[in-house]
């Protein structure tokens, strides 16, 4: 059987794999098994499916630390299912106290939502996007790049203030839940992480 340059390198992911566990192992025996045990995160982190941001890495957080869900451009759609449930399940079931929607400068989403050309579905999908930049932006047929890095933090207090508005949101609070949402930006360029100070706590806005 001829091993093709793709097959090597799915093959090289179970590589990676059983190294990345030797070392984890190597650090801490029962690194495992605790990590097996139910999982107690204070986080649900909304983000960007950029594979430039993964959550825990930059949060500088553990595996078990943060519950993650991510889509293109971190956007709050109401009607998203996979998303209101993700956030139900986080709240009620896991018992998160922060949700944490965070944006990053240079997303790709953001470009393609005021470009001025179609890609197909994620058209559809980047709308809200396009909905912040007509009512926030006079411009918006020329778009620098500090342009874009504005709208996008535009966006991501737009998001913050869609899931609170949402009904799981709105009963977690009547219910008593001390969950607050906040909105961030990651920078590509120096891996820092930026408080958009638009924090929500039990539906109202924090100080």
């Amino acid at each position: 059987m001829q091993i093709t340059w793709e097959h090597q390198m799915i093959e090289d992911l179970f590589t990676r794999n059983k190294r990345w566990s030797q070392e984890r192992r190597s650090e801490r025996p029962d690194y495992f098994e605790r990590l097996s045990k139910l999982q107690q995160p204070e986080y649900l982190w909304i983000g960007c499916s950029d594979s430039r941001v993964p959550a825990n890495v930059i949060a500088g957080l553990e595996p078990g630390e943060v519950f993650v869900h991510r889509n293109v451009a971190n956007l709050i759609h109401p009607a998203d299912l996979n998303m209101l449930s993700v956030v139900e399940f986080a709240v009620y079931q896991l018992g998160v106290k922060h949700i944490i929607i965070c944006g990053h400068y240079g997303c790709g989403g953001i470009r393609a939502a005021v470009a001025d050309e179609s890609f197909g579905l994620i058209d559809h999908w980047l709308q809200p996007v396009r909905d912040v930049a007509d009512q926030e932006f006079a411009c918006t047929e020329c778009w620098s790049d500090l342009d874009l890095d504005r709208l996008c933090e535009a966006s991501v207090r737009a998001q913050v203030d869609r899931i609170a508005r949402t009904p799981t949101m709105q009963s977690a609070w009547k219910a008593g839940k001390n969950v607050s949402i906040h909105g961030w930006v990651y920078g590509l360029k120096d891996g820092l992480l930026s408080d958009l100070d638009c924090t929500i706590v039990g539906g109202s806005r924090g100080t």
